[in-house]
């Protein structure tokens, strides 16, 4: 699958890739501080973005579309960082193309097989009629019924657009009109139909891989615990895991400063 994707600045390459529901746009500022030391490649995985949507979401897929993307912009090896479902894709790719990886950056994710989640997220969008909504606000009143996490919520409308090529016909006191119609930016019934596939387990390599590799971990997280250490140890032999005390889940998000920092040291390594 072709990608979209943006780049920025030069050095070594640089690819980020988002999480579930995310997209490129979540890693444009802290993309732009990393972009003056490197190429940055600001990747939407498939499904979400501004790329394609496919029936099919996994990540041996979202691997080969990775892989793929690096051939056509002639890269051989590219430094990798990935949030969350991103930090599973990269760690998938470094198991089947450890010789295109330089180093690995994974935040806030573990190599482990996860409980399927975010199915009640899925259901509350898929209370939102983009037949029937004419503004973001509208939207965004039905989705408060159930999404009570204000920064769940103002992650999730920022994939809600309106679609040009989209149109809904609306009745009002002047009569008949048409209006563009708005559309998430994601595949809500693809993601939905491969949820547990999100979820599943990385594999692990016949021998530990070699490349550097940092785990940033927020500490208010529960995506990664103390007992992750030793499958992250049985499948990289150079690692290091680190914890932002007072970040979440989207650590670069809450503490973009000290994030930053930390992964622009490791790898200046």
């Amino acid at each position: 699958m072709k990608l979209f994707f943006r780049k920025l600045g030069t050095g070594k390459p640089l690819f980020i890739l988002h999480g579930l529901f995310g997209s490129s746009d979540n890693w444009q500022t802290l993309g732009k501080k990393f972009a003056e030391n490197y190429t940055v490649y600001f990747v939407d995985q498939r499904n979400h973005g501004r790329s394609p949507h496919s029936d099919e979401h996994s990540y041996q897929l979202m691997s080969d579309d990775l892989l793929e993307l690096m051939n056509d912009e002639n890269i051989d090896k590219a430094i990798l960082m990935g949030h969350s479902m991103g930090g599973k894709t990269v760690m998938h790719f470094a198991v089947n193309h450890p010789e295109r990886v330089e180093k690995l950056v994974v935040v806030d994710m573990s190599p482990k097989k996860y409980p399927v989640t975010n199915l009640e997220i899925i259901q509350a969008m898929e209370k939102v009629d983009l037949d029937k909504v004419k503004s973001r606000k509208e939207a965004e009143e039905i989705l408060s019924a159930d999404i009570k996490d204000a920064g769940v919520m103002q992650f999730l409308l920022k994939n809600l657009y309106w679609d040009d090529n989209q149109i809904n016909d609306v009745k009002s006191h002047d009569g008949d009109r048409s209006v563009t119609k708005l559309a998430w930016r994601f595949n809500l019934h693809g993601l939905k139909t491969n949820l547990s596939r999100v979820s599943e387990i990385t594999p692990m390599p016949s021998t530990p891989l070699q490349m550097p590799v940092l785990f940033v971990k927020g500490g208010k997280s529960d995506h990664m615990f103390n007992a992750d250490s030793r499958l992250i140890h049985e499948m990289f032999a150079n690692v290091k895991i680190l914890t932002i005390p007072e970040a979440g889940h989207w650590v670069h998000a809450d503490r973009p400063k000290e994030f930053f920092e930390i992964v622009n040291s490791f790898l200046k390594e």
